[in-house]
């Protein structure tokens, strides 16, 4: 990660008063690695475990990250989106749901509280969705929507596997056969160890099933380079509504929306649909002020920024792409527990000349259990990790957000999401 993008959640003035800490990460977010130092502050510190007691300062903020760091064994809520503000005080929030930050107050009451570990003790129940109105006041004009409101990880983890027995459409074990070869020790050193592609085999008469067949219909519908600004003809845009409309005719998804519906968070299935069009159809700007990126493209279809694919977590993209010869495959560094699908495999690859140094795809799922997963986590984890179980194996969901644009009551379309390990 570019320590150029990286925003840390500290002030000038914190900097200034504690200049030459060397056991502390004030006024070092960011720096170099430095032996002089007992401890360190940057991206690196939690993989080399040498991260000062208070790292937790440091908030890297990249939703354009190439989505290499797999190997962190941090807990559900990632460390990395944790701010200097652990001072909650008992202030209510009586009279200022939705207000703007005011560095003055003790703990505040807007939908970014949470994620910076500000919010006034009696956030959740008085500004939360489906509070009374009578307690929001007159500052809630910016957004009464609050994300992830009242799940917990065993929630999380309990629908998560709902979702994985749902899945009457994923690949059987006889539908796909892999010729993983060569597992990397380091990613970093571009070499192709692999001279078979990764799909021996797979059996294509499951791309003619509904949610398959929607899904690929979408893949040509996009530019993989950023700054290409992406417009969608009348035809694709019926593509995506018929692909929305297959997948909630699933199991998985009408599972997905019934958890939701019961935590308060969707009063109808068509508010649940609306919102699943806007955060992964929704076009945002990456590069140039173009249009040109959205989260249903970057986390299924990929793309590409100053010569270094992102995103691309969709195995049936993969294949379909490795068949044509345009993709080739170097070799994996992670294969997960699962005996059978859905898969969890890390990978690297060349895509028509790009890198990918760490790919991670859930290797035989449906389209409609990637969309649910991706969708359960970003929904009730967005910005961080959160822990799922798969046929009772655990593994994490990285989402980021995308911070720069927002629609409906501030709502944030999906910059990426993954799995990490």
């Amino acid at each position: 990660m570019s320590m150029a993008k990286a925003t840390y959640m500290l002030s000038r003035e914190q900097k200034r008063h504690c200049k030459g800490c060397k056991n502390s990460c004030k006024n070092r977010c960011g720096d170099k690695p430095n032996k002089s130092y007992s401890c360190q502050c940057n991206a690196h510190c939690e993989s080399f475990g040498d991260c000062c007691e208070d790292y937790s300062i440091c908030s890297y903020i990249d939703p354009d990250l190439n989505e290499v760091t797999h190997h962190d064994s941090s807990d559900t809520d990632s460390k990395l989106h944790v701010s200097s503000y652990k001072d909650k005080s008992d202030t209510s929030c009586q009279g200022r749901c939705g207000e703007r930050f005011n560095k003055k107050h003790h703990c505040h009451c807007n939908n970014k509280c949470e994620k910076f570990e500000n919010c006034c003790s009696d956030y959740s129940k008085l500004c939360s969705r489906g509070a009374s109105n009578d307690n929001k006041g007159d500052g809630n004009k910016e957004s009464n929507y609050h994300r992830g409101t009242d799940i917990s990880k065993e929630e999380i983890k309990a629908v998560s596997e709902i979702l994985y027995q749902s899945d009457v459409n994923k690949a059987a074990e006889s539908d796909i056969v892999l010729n993983k070869q060569e597992m990397s020790d380091n990613t970093k050193h571009k070499e192709d160890l692999c001279e078979e592609p990764l799909y021996q085999y797979v059996n294509e008469e499951i791309f003619k099933r509904p949610t398959y067949k929607a899904f690929i219909a979408l893949l040509d519908n996009y530019d993989r380079k950023t700054g290409t600004d992406e417009t969608f003809t009348q035809e694709e845009t019926k593509e995506q509504d018929i692909f929305l409309e297959e997948i909630l005719k699933t199991k998985v998804m009408k599972e997905l929306y019934k958890f939701f519906h019961k935590k308060g968070m969707y009063e109808k299935e068509q508010e649940f649909l609306d919102d699943l069009r806007k955060m992964w159809f929704g076009l945002y700007s990456r590069s140039s002020g173009e249009q040109d990126s959205s989260g249903f493209e970057h986390v299924f279809v990929g793309e590409v920024k100053k010569g270094i694919v992102s995103g691309f977590h969709s195995w049936i993209r993969f294949y379909l792409l490795e068949k044509k010869e345009l993709l080739d495959y170097y070799s994996h560094n992670y294969d997960g527990p699962w005996t059978s699908y859905p898969d969890v495999l890390g990978k690297q690859f060349h895509w028509d000349g790009f890198h990918k140094e760490v790919g991670t795809q859930l290797i035989g799922s449906s389209p409609e259990f990637d969309f649910a997963l991706y969708t359960l986590c970003f929904i009730s984890r967005p910005g961080k990790k959160c822990t799922v179980s798969m046929g009772g194996h655990e593994i994490s969901i990285q989402t980021y957000e995308w911070t720069k644009t927002s629609y409906g009551k501030n709502k944030k379309h999906i910059a990426t999401c993954y799995p990490t390990f």
